[in-house]
């Protein structure tokens, strides 16, 4: 049995590739630095249910049984002082068939971080360490994914993640504003708390189960007393769909960043602008990776 190990966050295109050569993968639930440096600790790109669901589709068929493949330790200042020969011998205990283990360059454990790749080997361990995968001349990683969505080049921070950064939230009653407007929208707040820190408010091109839309990230000022008090996306469908309104959950992705959000002098205008942000994304290319 080949083993992947690492916190795999967003399963972008260097993930992938360490995570095709295992049979199961070892991460946690927690970010590190969650619990050792909270202030230091990054933005997710994903919710723990939505990384444990995309690592195992990373390991494919060969993760025969799905979700018991992947393991998910909670990490608490506990296991981080355990010592570098204790994890090797959980290793050694969790998984005793266990042949190679698969990992970043970067990959380190145990108290102080002095376990990595060359430790296991001494402990007689198996490990090959995958090399960075390269876009544009630099390596791919979960922090430069986030730079990327920060400002706005979904198409970079796509290329990145080998696929569309999806969104995935519940559908939450709206106020009537969009419908009166004459374009209805299905109002979706993320399950990722962390989005609000990772994408601009804005405009965004996305796909959806029933097609091209356009949606709004963010408060949606223009309306004053009626803006949302969180941000949630307005997804207005460009070609009207059902079932929409029994819809619970919503997923969809994101294509590309069209402006910014802003708070615009009347309703009116604010119409213009709707039909003008359709008709960039009715014309926008219907794959940008």
């Amino acid at each position: 049995m080949n083993l992947a190990v690492g916190f795999f966050d967003g399963v972008h295109i260097g993930h992938s590739k360490i995570l095709a050569r295992a049979d199961a993968a070892l991460t946690f639930i927690e970010h590190p630095l969650s619990v050792l440096v909270p202030e230091r600790a990054p933005a997710l790109l994903m919710t723990s249910e939505e990384r444990m669901e995309a690592i195992a589709s990373a390991l494919g068929t060969k993760a025969s049984s799905g979700f018991d493949k992947v393991r998910a330790l909670p990490f608490t200042r506990e296991l981080a002082a355990e010592l570098p020969e204790d994890f090797a011998a959980r290793l050694r205990r969790d998984y005793p068939d266990l042949e190679t283990i698969f990992c970043g360059p970067n990959w380190n454990f145990g108290a102080g971080g002095n376990g990595n790749a060359e430790f296991l080997r001494k402990c007689g361990f198996a490990v090959e360490e995958i090399p960075f995968e390269e876009l544009g001349g630099e390596p791919v990683s979960s922090t430069r994914i986030r730079a990327a969505l920060k400002d706005g080049d979904l198409p970079l921070a796509n290329a990145m993640l080998g696929r569309h950064f999806a969104v995935c939230g519940e559908v939450v009653p709206g106020k009537g504003e969009g419908r009166r407007l004459g374009f209805p929208t299905l109002n979706t707040k993320p399950h990722n708390p962390c989005l609000a820190q990772l994408l601009p408010f804005g405009v965004y091109v996305v796909d959806t189960e029933w097609g091209r839309a356009v949606a709004n990230w963010g408060k949606a000022p223009t309306m004053g007393d009626q803006a949302w008090a969180e941000p949630l996306f307005e997804v207005h469908l460009i070609k009207p769909a059902q079932p929409v309104n029994p819809l619970k959950q919503f997923k969809f992705s994101l294509v590309r960043y069209l402006r910014p959000e802003r708070r615009f002098a009347s309703v009116e205008e604010l119409r213009r602008q709707i039909s003008s942000d359709i008709f960039s994304a009715s014309h926008s290319a219907q794959n940008i990776l």
